[in-house]
């Protein structure tokens, strides 16, 4: 996945990269494998945050935005269910309303498809770099081949016609429109209400993220990185002669001379007390996984009707989903946790009557569906590698090879104009 660079016998001044999910997690073991001296810095255990609850599918054709033409019509009965796959707090709006008003209006047709060219060009080898990273060390078995499954309760609710199929063909996914009966041999378990699916081939999915994670992790530190376990307080230019930049750690300061920002949905705290604007909205998803299920999924699958994932993972059987907006740091929701439950007992009735695992997680959502990846304008030293939304875990590989690149001062094989930070 990532390949050495020929450098000087010493090793580079140190490089902070600041949040351990999973895009910081490669982009440190990107740089370590190149020979670059790297500091992980995370609050947390690195990759058991957001990086570690979502639902395991790796497609290099998660190519369409979530913001499209016409779905600001479809908004208003969906928050208006309790079951429904969007919930905004009401007493959060008035501060969620410019970034949705910036949200809406990339769903224009014409951005849409720029969006799609974007995204493509992060997510087209994902598969491929996983599958080389992960057998590289040895844990081939974590991510296995798939198809995307997308269920519909109506025999005629499937069609290759709509705008989200019509991009992934432009960019050469295998589709294939199957009936009922094809599903049902398929997934035997999946229940016999989805009359109609839409399979997206060529995909993989990961059988347990967080253990990823672990295992790049551990790979990092065998190549000398460093791993502190603290809260970051700030950021700060440093002693020229010392290093660029000052990261504040609840443990003391770190000099670096390069710093990655990789803090998902809390890099905009960050950079705001640097004067740097971001439209970050932190978006809560949840999961519900049940241990030993007596069912079992061959494939990922996403009920089409209610917006959640299943899939078949190591421990047990995940549905994830729900877009939960309500700020940074309000709490679980029960009623989120119900639907799940509810939604992934109506997608799978065969599932054991047994109490899942919950959890919810923090997404890093920019207007636009597109990360911030790149040097931060006015700020040498500074490169930005977060606002990966629902596609975090199938864009970090490739995230990881660019900000390599960047720390390199080696040139980068596609536009980043798309990724700037300050393009809203």
């Amino acid at each position: 996945m990532y390949q050495s660079t020929s450098m000087k016998s010493e090793r580079m001044t140190k490089v902070a990269v600041l949040g351990g999910g999973i895009v910081g997690v490669c982009s440190a073991l990107a740089l370590a494998e190149s020979g670059v001296n790297v500091c992980l810095i995370d609050a947390n255990k690195p990759g058991q945050g957001a990086s570690r609850g979502n639902a395991g599918v790796v497609s290099p054709w998660s190519v369409v935005p979530q913001s499209t033409p016409g779905l600001w019509k479809k908004i208003p009965g969906w928050l208006l269910k309790e079951d429904g796959p969007v919930s905004v707090r009401p007493a959060y709006s008035p501060r969620l309303l410019p970034w949705a008003i910036r949200f809406f209006k990339q769903g224009k047709l014409s951005r849409v498809y720029e969006i799609a060219d974007a995204m493509s060009a992060i997510n087209a080898s994902n598969v491929d770099l996983y599958k080389h990273l992960l057998g590289s060390l040895g844990h081939a078995k974590l991510i296995q081949d798939s198809h995307y499954v997308h269920g519909f309760r109506s025999v005629n609710g499937a069609s290759l016609k709509t705008l989200d199929y019509e991009i992934r063909r432009q960019k050469n996914a295998d589709l294939e429109l199957i009936d009922a009966e094809t599903l049902s041999r398929l997934e035997p378990d999946l229940s016999p209400e989805f009359r109609s699916a839409v399979l997206i081939k060529g995909q993989a999915r990961i059988l347990s993220p967080g253990r990823v994670c672990e295992v790049l992790v551990e790979r990092f530190q065998s190549l000398g990185g460093e791993v502190r376990q603290s809260r970051i307080d700030s950021l700060t230019p440093g002693d020229s002669n010392a290093g660029l930049w000052e990261v504040q750690t609840s443990q003391g300061s770190i000099s670096a001379d390069q710093v990655v920002i990789a803090l998902g949905v809390w890099s905009g705290n960050l950079l705001k007390k640097l004067g740097v604007s971001v439209s970050l909205e932190a978006e809560h998803g949840y999961h519900v996984e049940f241990p030993e299920p007596s069912v079992q999924l061959n494939h990922s699958v996403m009920d089409m009707d209610l917006k959640m994932v299943a899939s078949s993972m190591e421990g047990g059987l995940r549905v994830a989903g729900t877009a939960e907006f309500s700020g940074l740091d309000y709490p679980m929701t029960e009623k989120r946790l119900v639907s799940l439950i509810h939604g992934a007992r109506k997608m799978i009735p065969g599932l054991r009557d047994i109490e899942p695992n919950v959890w919810m997680g923090t997404r890093p959502s920019m207007p636009d569906s597109l990360p911030c990846i790149g040097s931060i304008p006015g700020h040498n030293g500074l490169i930005a590698a977060f606002g990966h939304s629902h596609f975090g875990l199938m864009m970090a590989p490739r995230t990881a090879e660019i900000v390599k690149s960047l720390v390199l001062g080696q040139s980068v094989d596609i536009d980043l104009n798309p990724f700037r930070i300050d393009r809203f």
